[in-house]
């Protein structure tokens, strides 16, 4: 029963597995190698717990995060909640692309920098790395 109650959105965060991530976890294992390991046991069930709990606000409320702010904090401060959100995105988008980017000069020793302006200007941006990767 708990298992079916989880979600998705569970098993979504608990993978974390975007570019910059798998990044991040590469050079911590490679540093570290398990020494960090034994903190999952705190942090996984802390993690789920935000998860649950803003799974049941939102459907209970039947509105997403903002709009749950907008009825509980004044503008100024969902303007704000809103810009960090954005800024966070943007940061989180650009160690993305250089997690990316750094992958494929390693594979293929084109420079990373010119691999992330190729993906940026090109109109398929899968296939523009992939065309990179694939002539070397």
């Amino acid at each position: 029963m708990l298992l079916k109650s989880l979600g998705p959105g569970v098993i979504s965060g608990a993978a974390d597995d975007d570019p910059s991530g798998i990044a991040t976890y590469s050079v911590a294992g490679a540093q570290l190698g398990t020494k960090l390991l034994s903190t999952a046991l705190l942090t996984w069930p802390l993690m789920a717990a935000v998860q649950i709990m803003c799974a049941r606000i939102g459907m209970v409320t039947g509105r997403g995060l903002a709009g749950n702010f907008k009825q509980r904090f004044p503008s100024w401060l969902l303007r704000v909640f809103v810009m960090a959100l954005l800024a966070a995105n943007t940061i989180n988008i650009a160690a993305d692309l250089a997690g990316m980017a750094d992958a494929a000069a390693m594979l293929s020793g084109v420079n990373a920098h010119l691999l992330v302006d190729a993906g940026r200007n090109s109109r398929h941006h899968d296939q523009s790395l992939f065309v990179l990767l694939a002539g070397e």
